[in-house]
């Protein structure tokens, strides 16, 4: 930079001016920092996003459920308040009702003669014998003589 220097221009240049040709440090630091920034920043809004859906995680499958479509809903319409919804039926407990009524069910089908149908959170028998590997046919069992 043996070359002479404007008149109008200062006679010392900060340390961030590059000369022609040369790479620009600071643009290449603030490069990375800015990807970096996007990145850290993108990671706490995606984790703060699924906070509901976390602390729902430990209740029933259809609370569970509901705080996972309203945490969607809320991620592609850009509309909190689905977030916030979720975040407060995530923070609640709901109390158990089927379980009280499945039990009086049963009861009063005992009592009036009916036979039970079958639990519906229960697998069909087919079903568990599949799961249990029996495929195979019962074995006979040998006929009774009398005497």
């Amino acid at each position: 930079m043996n070359e002479p220097l404007h008149p109008a221009a200062p006679h010392h240049l900060p340390g961030f001016i590059t000369a022609p040709g040369d790479t620009d440090v600071l643009m290449v630091v603030m490069g990375i920092f800015l990807i970096g920034a996007v990145v850290g920043v993108g990671n706490l809004y995606l984790h703060l996003h699924t906070l509901p859906e976390r602390m729902a995680h430990r209740t029933h499958k259809l609370q569970f459920e509901i705080v996972a479509v309203l945490g969607l809903l809320a991620l592609f319409t850009h509309n909190h308040l689905f977030w916030v919804i979720g975040l407060f039926l995530a923070m609640i407990d709901l109390p158990d009702f089927i379980t009280p009524l499945r039990r009086i069910a049963g009861s009063v089908e005992k009592l009036a003669g009916v036979p039970a149908g079958p639990d519906p959170t229960e697998p069909p028998a087919e079903a568990t014998a599949h799961a249990a590997g029996v495929n195979s046919p019962a074995p006979k069992s040998k006929a009774q003589v009398h005497a």
